[in-house]
């Protein structure tokens, strides 16, 4: 009696004999950064997501005045400070990419707040406005006679400047990309337009920002995306003081950790998840146009 067997009762070859040799050396060169993903990226999301996973914690959340303080503080910092920022570097782009000696050795200096660590170029910003010895009040007192204000215990004042110091910081690099997005346009169409006599708001009108656009709303995009999680201008600059009135949501989780409530601190940091996915499938759609 014959027995016939089908494709699907055959047994299997095993996996390395169905893969190529250079398959196999991808499998194994590849082994090590997916460890290193799975051990700093996806564990730390998983574990921040499991403490952050019972409902009261966001009650807590809500009910303390601190975290809706922070929600505000957070939508002034990226609706004033990214597009102020974003707006001085697209002009200042077409300044510096003009060929003079002089403006190149402006750019050395201007690149230095953006090429230096961000703790001791904030924090020498803080020593500056400090109300007993800083320089500012200082100087204040050397010309007028009068003491300087506390300028860090105003909380308007307070965010305002650590708004500033972040585009004092952050304001070089978005320069500089906007900068190759010009240099990329070709010369032969400002040559074209001069030969009509279009003005150099005609030409930024016509030519320029239309070339620009979408670099610019995608680094305007990304930089939303950073700054969410940018807690150094407010961190090393106010410590989310005076009373805890200029705290960012991003700085916020690290007042939960120093209180030793770790619930509340991952909480706050799904609670800005909200505002990162929306930006990230904006970003992704329009690189993908």
């Amino acid at each position: 009696m014959a027995i016939t067997l089908s494709a699907s009762d055959m047994p299997s070859a095993p996996l390395s004999a169905r893969l190529s040799s250079p398959q196999i050396w991808g499998i194994v060169l590849l082994a090590p950064y997916a460890l290193v993903f799975a051990a700093f990226v996806v564990y730390p999301v998983g574990y921040g997501l499991w403490l952050a996973r019972h409902p009261s914690s966001y009650v807590a959340l809500y009910h303390d005045p601190v975290f809706a303080r922070a929600a505000v503080n957070t939508l002034v910092f990226l609706v004033i400070g990214i597009n102020f920022k974003m707006l001085v570097a697209l002009f200042l782009s077409g300044f510096f990419i003009q060929s003079r000696s002089w403006i190149k050795w402006l750019s050395v200096i201007f690149i230095l707040p953006w090429a230096v660590p961000s703790i001791p170029t904030i924090l020498s910003v803080r020593f500056m406005f400090n109300p007993e010895w800083g320089m500012v009040n200082q100087l204040i007192f050397k010309f007028t006679g009068e003491d300087g204000p506390n300028w860090l215990n105003d909380p308007v004042v307070a965010l305002t400047m650590a708004i500033m110091v972040h585009i004092w910081k952050s304001l070089p690099f978005w320069t500089l990309i906007l900068m190759t997005g010009r240099l990329a346009i070709s010369q032969d169409l400002f040559e074209a337009a001069s030969v009509d006599g279009a003005s150099w708001w005609q030409k930024f009108r016509f030519i320029t920002w239309p070339s620009l656009r979408t670099l610019y709303l995608t680094c305007t995009l990304l930089s939303m995306i950073w700054t969410l999680g940018d807690f150094n201008s407010v961190y090393l600059l106010t410590g989310g003081g005076p009373a805890d009135l200029t705290h960012v949501l991003a700085t916020l989780g690290i007042r939960y950790l120093r209180l030793d409530e770790l619930d509340l601190s991952m909480a706050a940091i799904v609670c800005a998840l909200p505002l990162v996915l929306p930006l990230i499938y904006f970003m992704m759609k329009r690189l993908s146009r």
